[in-house]
């Protein structure tokens, strides 16, 4: 078990575009998977991108359902995700393991088309509705360089930035 450090908000490496994945089964793809899945959980979480942990390539895991379901694991892993189309809109109150104490309502597609590929390489295409759905476009979100915090309107983002600097420059002046 290899739990990493999550980087937190305003580290500029949360603002890098992760590269694509070469080849999934590489054993260093392979060691990511396994440390961001045992992140998500100790943290505890229901998604996690590798640029979260400062390693700018695309791959994230999810697993929407552990919490609701005590012992119950469903981790999914994607890598290389495409969204090939977003339809409908829903609103859901997020937050984020890189911007801790932190919760708003974003508004997000209701549904999405994805393809993506598996631990072993294989492609996939599927639709995701609802929690699932928002879950996904928060992780790849991070894979493009963005936060969820970047989509609420213009003043309570500017507002919410000055504070988690704030507290980010006290936090290190305590350590």
């Amino acid at each position: 078990m290899a739990v990493r450090e999550i980087l937190t908000y305003p580290d500029p490496r949360l603002r890098e575009r992760a590269e694509p994945v070469a080849d999934p089964a590489a054993p260093e793809v392979q060691q990511l998977i396994q440390d961001l899945a045992d992140t998500m959980y100790d943290a505890p979480g229901v998604g996690l991108a590798a640029t979260q942990l400062g390693v700018p390539l695309r791959v994230a895991v999810t697993d929407t359902r552990w919490r609701d379901e005590e012992g119950v694991r469903d981790l999914h892993v994607w890598i290389n995700p495409e969204i090939l189309s977003r339809e409908g809109e829903t609103e859901f109150e997020e937050g984020c393991l890189s911007v801790p104490g932190v919760f708003e309502h974003v508004k997000r597609a209701a549904r999405i088309t994805l393809r993506w590929q598996d631990a072993e390489g294989a492609v996939h295409t599927a639709d995701f509705e609802d929690f699932q759905a928002v879950a996904l476009q928060h992780e790849f979100d991070h894979l493009d360089g963005r936060l969820f915090i970047d989509l609420l309107p213009p003043v309570k983002q500017k507002l919410l930035k000055k504070r988690l600097r704030k507290q980010k420059r006290r936090r290190e002046a305590g350590a």
